[in-house]
């Protein structure tokens, strides 16, 4: 960690914080235990380095009420992600937090403990990073490694005609989470339910892995599916057709309004999107089926360009939105 920021009004400095929260998280060798500005990694001959960053901003990414744990699982999931979509192997990763006078040393520990569960359940350690202060708002960043044989990342480029799409899990849970927290009426249960899978994604790692060979493009679906949904076709230059009524629902979902704009625009639900020649596509589904995750066949990789969503009717309609953009 690099200890270069005055020590703010919380009663917890930055080397305490390190020493006392962090130090613990840091169980790879190369971390060298935090002593130092930066990480040693030796990788085994053959395997590739794969390397991820995204960033949350207070306000942009996650309400301010958000409890720190949750949201110190949802940094390093979303991180974890970008690994999975890739066929990467988790091993480790570095945090930046710009900690606002609010932050205290009760929401730092629990933050630190959130660290400490995700971490254990992702199969990675802490390697480094850095903390400031900051007067507002609260900004973290991670940047994880992981690692897989050279040659056999999964990238977005490589879906062809005829190819299959699938998707993991169930779409627009989050964005409808995100929703009720902002005032949305809905059953206390499924509400809460909803909330959860926008907080706590779950990064789809093992079946990453196991689609290596497999996948011919993929990516995590972070903006949207239809967004995401473009960036494959762009850089595989083919257009797809999706049948809206193909795409997978939970139950909670299914009931409430506006579940299908949710499902094709919605964003945060961190579920794997997919291309897989035919031939392919029964070892594709038993992968999921083995590993316990949920994958649904919602459409085909056409020649061309462009995205056709069909309805229930089979008919060919243009959706409400096609998903978050940054700018």
């Amino acid at each position: 960690m690099n200890p270069r920021t005055r020590r703010p009004a919380t009663g917890l400095g930055e080397f305490a914080f390190i020493d006392r929260f962090l130090k613990p998280l840091a169980g790879h060798p190369g971390a060298l235990g935090l002593a130092d500005d930066a990480a040693v990694l030796a990788l085994p001959e053959g395997e590739a380095a794969v390397l991820a960053k995204d960033g949350m901003v207070e306000g942009v990414h996650f309400l301010p009420d958000c409890p720190p744990d949750t949201l110190a699982h949802k940094l390093l999931a979303v991180n974890a992600s970008d690994l999975a979509a890739m066929g990467a192997r988790p091993l480790g990763y570095l945090t930046f937090l710009a900690r606002s006078p609010a932050v205290d040393a009760a929401w730092l520990e629990s933050f630190a403990a959130g660290l400490g569960a995700a971490q254990a359940r992702f199969g990675m350690t802490l390697l480094g990073g850095d903390t400031v202060a900051t007067p507002g708002p609260l900004t973290l960043s991670c940047t994880v490694l992981g690692t897989l044989p050279f040659g056999a990342e999964i990238r977005r480029n490589g879906a062809r005609p005829g190819d299959r799409l699938v998707v993991t899990g169930t779409l627009g849970d989050a964005a409808l989470g995100l929703r009720i927290l902002k005032g949305l009426a809905a059953e206390e249960e499924g509400a809460l339910w909803l909330i959860d899978r926008y907080r706590r994604p779950t990064p789809r790692l093992g079946l990453g892995q196991a689609l290596r060979g497999t996948a011919t493009a993929m990516l995590d679906v972070s903006d949207g599916l239809l967004a995401d949904l473009g960036h494959i076709l762009d850089e595989s230059r083919v257009g797809a057709v999706v049948g809206a009524a193909a795409l997978p629902l939970s139950p909670v979902a299914r009931h409430m309004p506006g579940a299908r704009d949710c499902a094709l625009a919605g964003g945060d639900d961190y579920e794997l999107l997919f291309t897989v020649p035919p031939h392919k596509l029964d070892a594709a589904l038993e992968s999921a089926r083995r590993l316990g995750v949920q994958a649904t066949l919602i459409g085909k990789i056409v020649a061309g360009g462009g995205l056709t969503v069909l309805d229930e009717r089979g008919v060919a309609f243009e959706p409400e939105g096609r998903g978050w953009r940054h700018f």
